[in-house]
């Protein structure tokens, strides 16, 4: 398995952060994860290390969600995931590790603009299967490179204004079945070898503890102070893999 223990200073709050996104505390703080990781090994073997923790997560948000999901909105996103999946799949040969890199800084400071300036519609949109399809399938790709998948659903969600336990339904089934997915081409691309997964064996106790401690924190913190917190440091990190990212292409 990995031995650097710097590698564990990274991925155990990782790891955390991303268990309780799964719980309900803040679905936007996952995106540190992978970024976070990325610091201290290649993009896609952190991706590759927390793909099955995520599956263990997904199993505990599928229970806690169960009933609570829109069936309308997952018949049109998962298809369009699934059609992303496979692009993402047959383009990974040419994904270089500084390019996901890129790709990581990218959506990290993209997201954590967003957040500061807040520029949300307030337009109510309905259910469409051409918007549904084309974000559905962007979030497959970048949940397969990344595992963020969250930042592109959410611009085809938000807007619907759906009760926040249906929304939050929604997310929990989607990612499962997405993660579910994953697992093959991850697979047949040898990502999960014995490394990665005794690395994964090692940091799956925080999954749990990861979903019921975002159960937990969700009406016992103040949650917006949190997210500055967390997307300061997320904007950070980005902007460092931005500059790995470019000055490995251009070199």
């Amino acid at each position: 398995m990995i031995e650097d223990p710097l590698f564990y200073l990274c991925a155990i709050p990782a790891v955390l952060i991303f268990g309780m996104s799964k719980g309900g505390f803040g679905g936007g703080m996952s995106v540190v994860s992978v970024p976070l990781m990325a610091l201290v090994v290649p993009p896609f073997q952190a991706a590759a290390v927390l793909l099955p923790l995520l599956v263990v997560m997904d199993i505990v948000a599928m229970w806690s969600f169960r009933g609570e999901c829109s069936k309308d909105n997952l018949k049109i996103i998962l298809p369009g995931a699934i059609l992303g999946i496979l692009v993402a799949t047959l383009s990974f040969q040419y994904l270089s590790d500084d390019l996901i890199r890129l790709l990581i800084g990218v959506i990290a400071v993209t997201f954590s603009l967003n957040y500061w300036l807040n520029k949300k519609s307030r337009k109510t949109r309905g259910i469409s299967r051409i918007r549904g399809t084309f974000w559905g399938a962007l979030s497959g790709f970048t949940s397969f490179s990344v595992h963020s998948g969250l930042p592109p659903l959410s611009v085809y969600m938000l807007p619907q204004q759906l009760y926040k336990t249906i929304l939050m339904g929604t997310f929990a089934w989607f990612f499962a079945v997405v993660n579910f997915i994953k697992l093959i081409p991850y697979f047949s691309l040898g990502q999960f070898d014995s490394t990665n997964m005794m690395t994964s064996l090692v940091l799956v106790p925080l999954a749990p503890i990861g979903v019921r401690l975002g159960f937990y924190l969700l009406n016992r913190v103040n949650v917006r102070q949190t997210y500055r917190i967390l997307y300061f440091f997320l904007f950070v990190v980005g902007l460092n893999l931005l500059y790995k990212g470019a000055t490995g292409i251009i070199h």
